[in-house]
């Protein structure tokens, strides 16, 4: 019995030095960067979408829109490996809100594509405002909360407040 103790032990061990080795090389994120190109109708909702609303906004060139309100501080780069702690509110473009947190932290490589794109444009401190067109957000899926009820429509232009408070450099 206690043979086996020590066998595990010495396995849990082994592998718990094999991720430490992964983690040092550089090869542990396993996020990778997307290519992902709009189709046209869905950069001319998005541009019509801004245009209509007089929205003083910049176009990233892969078709988001973004407005820096604070840039934030430092000189840290982030990456898709990064954790990050933010504070956001998300919005329909009926301004109707579905979704809110203070705080959270999430590893930026998992977020949806806007937020991967557009987050690293502020450092600690800073504040964004996000106008993304579906691909960049939910795409073609209806969300649901825990009811069934339907909080984000299929192909919906979403905006979002994002503050970031703090973030990891990452690897």
């Amino acid at each position: 019995m206690m043979y086996k103790k020590i066998i595990f032990v010495l396995c849990v061990a082994a592998l718990a030095a094999s991720c430490l080795k992964n983690s040092s090389n550089g090869n542990s994120c396993p996020y990778q960067p997307n290519t992902i190109n709009l189709s046209a109708a869905e950069r001319t909702a998005i541009d019509t979408y801004i245009d209509t609303n007089n929205i003083d906004a910049v176009k990233d060139p892969s078709g988001f829109y973004y407005k820096i309100i604070t840039p934030g501080v430092g000189s840290d780069s982030m990456t898709l490996c990064s954790q990050i702690q933010i504070s956001y509110k998300g919005q329909l473009t009926n301004d109707s809100i579905f979704d809110q947190r203070d705080n959270i932290v999430y590893v930026l490589g998992s977020l949806l594509e806007g937020w991967r794109r557009g987050i690293p444009l502020v450092k600690k401190g800073g504040e964004i405002k996000l106008y993304l067109p579906p691909t960049f957000g939910y795409g073609g899926n209806d969300i649901r909360d825990s009811t069934g009820r339907i909080v984000i429509p299929a192909n919906s232009i979403l905006k979002f407040d994002v503050r970031l408070t703090d973030y990891t450099a990452g690897n």
